[in-house]
């Protein structure tokens, strides 16, 4: 389980002013909660700063007064800024919670709504349980701190801003005695929690790698029983996890070293304001009830000062967080519709809205679910919907990382032709059918749809009229039958039963114990490969797709399940463009035509009987295939005869 080296792992050393004021400027869409919670947090601070100073008033009045003072004036005062004290102590508990909740939510809605627009590239270079850790442990992280945070650093400058006038107002020169404490208290302050800030960013950083490490582990778990590779793994797993350890720890020792300090500089205030003060006192200087007030705030000035410094540093150790939350959040699609091709899309609506309701009903349908219909015969930028042919132009193509796949790749498919992609592994097949879907997009030349580059066609239209059906088909957690409807949510049931029949289906599925309302399990591992690859190809097929795509899409099921596939095929084919991968070359022998695909050129084109009297690659592969094809068979009917 090797670590992924992401850039967003490379920390460095700072504070990023202008990422927490993003975060926070998050808030504001909550601002009836917002301000609630900040006001809340302001005149808390105030009770506490009026209950010492009530403290004071008392002390000093029996001192003059004795017996006769004004109790009751002083027992009001107390039991009303309890009363305002215990409100803000509840209004704050209601809102931050309520804020931080809602917050988690945004966040999480938009990453999960931002991983849904990027291209594939994306997920190529990082894997699953980074992406988990994202859209959990970040964004409540990122929630709390923006939720809780907020509150405690607006209580804490205020609880300070009225201590420090408190005591400069009471007695100026004994209020900067304690007052001074506060540079060093800085310095100090700073040179730790930009440890704390390295060692935090550490601990997140191994947190998403073991999160990954969980996820490989627990995916692959078949893969690591037949090769016994549980000891080996756990080694991998334990390094991981003892790095997380040793930054942990780092963490808590700098914590339990800064805080102590922190405390004994409080300690030390009030050391000065007692020994200072009580001289004052004894000289008359001040009163006694003054004394105890600075004594009383001496003591309390480094609590909020205490919370302002753990809130920071809580920052400072969520900021690694904040930067792969806002950076999930500001990433661009590298795959996306033009401005142009926006600004047609935004006309043509324009144009839809401004016509007459007769208009739509006398064309016999409404403009306006024709713009939302994926088959419907206009697109979204007002040009025919019905896609009569696709170009490559003289493709080049590279991964991110790596060689060039395709080189000067050129070939032109018409609606209703089979293309079969075949030849060895590396070879570009799988690349070709990704940029047909526009997965990817080339390095250069074009892929021309009706004579138009892609490019220049809404993402969203174009990728709506795809069905794919790969090698391991992913079945969703529910029952057959939503999994069929997932490639058309308004499909009906009939037409849900109607699509699984057509690639021989049906028969399964109403052979289990509630037909179509059986539950297929966590990725459908209550049914078989063959049975989950039937689903997956009824699912392509209800989307009513203009272009098919099979990749590898025979190779992991039996031959019964093959024979129900192949007799579906030419239901599935029909009037459409396809694209079929496959290494069993049974499953392509009717497709218009068969490119034998090396090292991303095209080798050999033609078909099945063409390629077969060429006697090249294709005939050795034909071949060599059919001969083990019929040993098996050999073999297997020797074995039903023992």
């Amino acid at each position: 389980m090797p670590a992924p080296n992401l850039q967003d792992d490379d920390f460095k050393a700072r504070v990023d002013t202008s990422l927490w004021l993003k975060i926070f400027s998050r808030a504001l869409r909550f601002k009836h909660l917002l301000i609630p919670l900040l006001l809340s947090a302001v005149v808390l601070a105030i009770c506490d700063a009026v209950f010492v100073q009530i403290t004071r008033w008392v002390i000093d009045g029996v001192i003059r007064e004795g017996a006769h003072a004004p109790f009751r004036w002083y027992i009001t005062a107390y039991l009303v800024v309890t009363a305002f004290f215990c409100g803000c102590v509840w209004s704050f508990i209601e809102l931050a919670g309520t804020l931080s909740n809602r917050m988690a939510h945004d966040i999480r809605r938009d990453c999960f709504n931002k991983l849904q627009e990027l291209e594939f590239s994306f997920f190529d270079a990082r894997p699953v349980g980074w992406l988990i850790t994202r859209l959990t442990s970040d964004c409540d992280r990122l929630a709390r701190v923006i939720g809780w945070g907020s509150l405690d650093i607006v209580w804490g400058l205020s609880y300070v801003t009225m201590i420090a006038a408190s005591l400069l107002y009471m007695n100026w020169r004994l209020g900067l005695i304690i007052i001074g404490v506060v540079p060093p208290l800085a310095i100090i302050s700073k040179f730790f929690q930009r440890k704390m800030l390295l060692s935090s960013r550490e601990i997140r950083k191994f947190n998403s790698q073991i999160t990954a490490g969980y996820n490989e582990s627990i995916q692959g778990v078949r893969t690591t029983k037949t090769l016994v590779r549980e000891a080996d793994n756990l080694v991998e797993f334990q390094q991981l996890s003892r790095q997380m350890f040793e930054a942990s720890v780092l963490n808590a020792r700098q914590t339990s070293i800064y805080f102590p300090i922190v405390t004994t500089l409080g300690s030390l205030a009030a050391g000065l304001a007692l020994w200072r003060g009580g001289y004052l006192a004894s000289h008359d200087a001040i009163t006694l009830g003054t004394l105890v007030a600075f004594i009383n705030f001496a003591g309390q000035f480094f609590n909020p000062i205490n919370q302002l410094a753990q809130r920071l540093t809580e920052m400072q150790g969520a900021q690694a967080a904040g930067e792969r939350v806002m950076g999930l959040l500001a990433t661009e699609p590298a795959i996306r519709d033009s401005d142009a091709v926006l600004r047609r899309i935004a006309d043509f609506g324009s144009r839809i809205a401004d016509r007459p309701n007769r208009a739509a009903a006398a064309n016999g349908a409404s403009d306006q679910s024709a713009i939302h219909n994926p088959q419907s015969a206009i697109s979204p930028d007002g040009l025919s919907s019905q896609i009569n042919s696709i170009e490559f132009k003289n493709i080049a193509f590279k991964y991110d990382t790596g060689p060039t796949v395709l080189h000067d790749f050129s070939l032109k498919v018409r609606a209703g032709e089979t293309i079969a992609l075949v030849g060895p592994s590396g070879g570009g097949k799988s690349t070709i059918v990704s940029l047909v879907c526009r997965f990817y997009e080339p390095v250069s030349g074009e892929v021309l749809i009706n004579g138009t580059d892609y490019r220049e066609r809404p993402l969203a239209w174009l990728q709506a009229q795809l069905g794919i059906v790969l090698q391991t088909p992913h079945l969703f957690k529910g029952t057959v039958r939503e999994n069929i409807r997932y490639g058309r949510l308004d499909a009906t049931d009939a037409e849900v039963e109607a699509a699984a029949k057509l690639v021989n289906a049906h028969e399964f599925i109403t052979q289990m114990e509630q037909g179509y309302d059986s539950h297929v399990g966590e990725g459908g591992n209550r049914l078989s490969t063959g049975q989950r690859q039937l689903l997956s190809f009824a699912r392509a097929l209800l989307a009513n797709p203009q272009i098919f795509v099979m990749d590898e899409a025979t190779s992991s099921i039996d031959t019964e399940t093959e024979q129900l596939i192949q007799r579906g095929l030419e239901t599935i084919f029909a009037g459409r463009i396809s694209f079929v991968i496959a290494h069993r070359l049974s499953t392509i022998r009717r497709a218009d035509r068969i490119l034998v695909i090396t090292k991303g050129r095209i080798e050999e084109s033609g078909t099945h009987a063409e390629l077969l009297q060429q006697r090249g690659h294709y005939y050795e592969l034909y071949t060599s295939q059919f001969r083990r094809e019929r040993e098996e068979a050999v073999l297997e009917a020797k074995a039903d005869a023992q």
